[in-house]
């Protein structure tokens, strides 16, 4: 297996964010990675704007749940000293864009956080099953716990 060189950490802005995050941080330490970050807006309306689904992070715009969705995710990667060119703020579906962005940025490890469903769960899929089925490069899905005991350092403001 050869090292990794680009890690793509997923993101959802949940309380496990900060226990993934640890996770895919020493990765990248250990394997000398370059590490990028993702989020994916699903759960908010998408305005009529000029520049498609992705957003670019570092001009202004009158949304203000975008605008809160973006500082989110410059806070996440201040604290893992990211460089804001690899980050990535974009509209849709999270299985599929997670997926476009590794293909063109030559992610070679994906980590994404897993609740581990069962059942009807399952059977309906997750972003984190879906990504380990359909992405051509490696998959971390990083089993999360109903109670995790690890604190939290990506306090949102």
């Amino acid at each position: 297996m050869a090292d990794y060189q680009h890690i793509l950490l997923a993101v959802d802005f949940s309380d496990e964010d900060t226990y993934v995050a640890r996770k895919a941080e020493r990765l990248a330490t250990f394997f000398n990675a370059k590490l990028s970050v993702i989020h994916i807006l699903d759960n908010i309306p998408m305005p009529d704007t000029a520049y498609g689904t992705e957003i670019p992070l570092y001009s202004d715009s009158p949304y203000e749940l975008l605008e809160i969705e973006k500082n989110k995710l410059i806070h996440t990667a201040n604290q893992l000293t990211i460089d804001p060119t690899n980050l990535w703020l974009i509209w849709g579906k999270p299985e599929i864009e997670i997926i476009r962005i590794a293909n063109r940025e030559d992610i070679d490890l994906i980590v994404v956080g897993s609740h581990g469903r069962h059942g009807l769960a399952l059977l309906l899929g997750s972003t984190a099953s879906s990504v380990l089925h359909h992405a051509q490069c490696d998959v971390l899905a990083v089993r999360l716990q109903d109670e995790w005991a690890e604190s939290t350092i990506f306090a949102y403001s």
